[in-house]
C-alpha cells in the first residue's frame, strides 16, 4: 500500500499532488509591499508541496499591522502576486492567498494619516509589533463602526477577487492568531453591545460574513478558513472557547467551504506571547465532531506524526510551517525519508535578503 504521503487529494478545486501543505509564515521581505521576484524564488522553490498558503496578505492600508508585509489591494500588489504564482504554476505546484486583517495588532504609522488602528472595541492589550524602530508597543485601537465593519468586509470581497486576479488558485481567510477576525470571536477583547458582540452568534458574525463575501467573491470550492480554537495569541482570550469554536466551526461547515485549517498548537513566542489556552474535554475531536469537510491540520508535525494521522483519517492533509522555511523539498523529503536541513539562523526569519530565505539546499542541488 503507498504511503499516505504521497496519495493525491481534493481541496474543494483544488487538486493536490500530496496532503503536504506549506502553511502560511510572515517572512517580511516586500519593503515596499508589493512582491518581489525573490519571493516568487521563494515560492517556487517550495512548489513539490501539495498546496502552498502563502503568507498573511493584507487586504487594504487599514488591515496593515507590521513592517514588510505583502498586500493584495494594489494593482502593484497584484501583478508582484502573478510573477508568484506564474512561477509556482510552471513548477508544477498550487497556491492560495491567506488575506488578513490585523486589527489592533497594529501601529499609527501603519495607518493612513497616522490614524488609530481598529478593532471590535477600544481594547489595547498587551502586544507589540515591528515598525522601523523596532519591536514596540501597539498603539491604542478605536472601535469599528457598524457602517467600518461593512467596509472590512467588502475589502475581504474585493482582496478575493484580486487573488484569483492574480492566479492564486484559491484563498484562505486569517480567522486565527489574534487578528481581526480573531478579536471579534473573543470575548477578551470583543466588549461591544451591538449585534456584532455580546452572545455568541453575534460575535461569529464578522467571521461568518467575511466567509459569504469571500464565497460570492470566488466560490465555495476556493474558499479556506483558518482557526486557532486551542491557543490565545497577541494577547487575544476567550472566557469560554469550546463553546464559541464549536459554534463558530458549525457554521462553517454548512457552507462547503475547500477547507478549514485549524491550528491545533502555537509553540510559546517572545514576539506573539502565544500560550496553550487548555479548556478540559476540548480538543480537535470536539472539531471532527461538527466539522464534516476537509479538515487540514497544523501544529507542529514531523514526518512520522503526519503520516500517522493522514492514515488514520484524521485529516485530509497536514500543513507545516517552519521547517518548510529551511527545506524547499519538504514533501519530498517527507515522502523519501530524507532528512530535513538543519534549522537556518534565527536573525533571517523575518526580513533581510535572500541568505536565509532562499539560498537552502535541496536533494536535486
Amino acid at each position: 500500500m503507498a504511503s499516505p504521503l504521497l496519495r493525491p487529494v481534493r481541496l474543494g478545486a483544488i487538486e493536490l499532488k500530496n496532503p503536504i501543505v506549506m502553511a502560511p509564515m510572515t517572512r517580511a521581505r516586500t519593503p515596499s509591499r508589493v512582491p518581489t521576484a525573490s519571493m516568487a524564488d521563494y515560492y517556487r522553490q517550495r512548489a513539490g508541496a501539495g498546496l502552498i498558503i502563502t503568507e498573511a496578505t493584507q487586504i487594504s492600508q487599514q488591515g496593515t499591522g507590521t513592517v514588510s508585509t505583502p498586500g493584495i489591494h494594489t494593482p502593484e500588489q497584484i501583478a508582484g502576486w502573478r510573477a508568484v504564482t506564474d512561477a509556482v504554476h510552471a513548477a508544477g505546484g498550487r497556491i492560495v492567498c491567506q488575506i488578513w486583517h490585523c486589527g489592533r495588532v497594529s501601529h499609527t504609522v501603519f495607518q493612513q494619516d497616522g490614524a488609530a488602528p481598529v478593532a471590535p472595541s477600544a481594547v489595547q492589550g498587551s502586544i507589540r509589533t515591528f515598525t522601523k524602530e523596532g519591536f514596540v508597543q501597539t498603539s491604542q485601537p478605536r472601535a469599528l463602526t457598524l457602517e467600518e465593519i461593512k467596509g472590512v468586509v467588502a475589502d475581504f470581497r474585493q482582496a478575493a477577487h484580486n487573488a484569483l486576479a492574480a492566479g492564486f488558485d484559491g484563498v484562505e481567510i486569517h480567522g486565527a492568531n489574534g487578528y481581526l477576525i480573531d478579536q471579534f470571536l473573543r470575548d477578551g477583547v470583543n466588549q461591544r453591545s451591538d449585534a456584532y458582540g455580546g452572545r455568541i452568534e453575534n460575535r461569529c458574525r464578522l467571521l461568518l460574513e467575511v466567509t459569504d463575501a469571500v464565497i460570492d467573491a470566488v466560490g465555495a470550492e476556493r474558499t479556506a478558513v483558518r482557526l486557532s480554537p486551542f491557543s490565545t495569541t497577541w494577547d487575544c482570550h476567550d472566557s469560554q472557547p469550546a463553546p464559541l469554536f464549536q459554534h463558530a466551526i458549525a457554521q462553517l461547515d454548512q457552507r462547503g467551504l475547500a477547507f478549514l485549517e485549524i491550528v491545533e498548537r502555537i509553540n510559546e513566542s517572545p514576539i506573539s506571547g502565544s500560550a496553550a489556552q487548555v479548556q478540559e474535554g476540548f480538543g480537535t475531536e470536539d472539531v471532527r465532531s461538527v466539522y464534516h469537510g476537509a479538515l487540514v491540520l497544523n501544529g507542529g508535525y514531523d514526518r512520522e506524526r503526519t503520516e500517522s494521522v493522514l492514515a488514520a483519517g484524521g485529516a485530509a492533509a497536514i500543513s507545516i510551517a517552519r521547517p518548510y522555511m529551511f527545506t524547499p523539498d519538504l514533501a519530498e523529503r517527507f515522502a523519501s525519508g530524507a532528512p530535513l536541513n538543519p534549522p537556518g539562523d534565527d536573525a533571517a526569519v523575518y526580513g533581510g535578503g535572500d541568505a536565509g530565505y532562499i539560498d537552502f539546499p535541496t536533494l536535486q542541488g
